[in-house]
């Protein structure tokens, strides 16, 4: 389908609300980078085994989300 990727916009994520929103909203800052750290660490794990560059660039999606976190402090 168009307009989708399987990084930045897949399509079992459409919706009016996109689930990382609404798990920062229930987080507590400290949690949601927890979660975010943790999916770059579980991409950047398995990349090798099942999706290579792109479980490598949802890895970067997840760091870069966390860095623009980390920075607006």
């Amino acid at each position: 389908m168009a307009g989708f990727d399987t990084v930045n916009n897949p399509q079992h994520y459409a919706g009016k609300v996109e689930a990382i929103d609404a798990l920062e909203s229930a987080l507590t800052k400290e949690q949601f980078r927890g979660y975010l750290r943790g999916n770059v660490l579980k991409y950047l794990w398995r990349y090798d085994k099942k999706n290579g560059a792109e479980d490598l660039k949802k890895a970067l999606w997840y760091l870069e989300r966390l860095l623009n976190s980390v920075e607006k402090q």
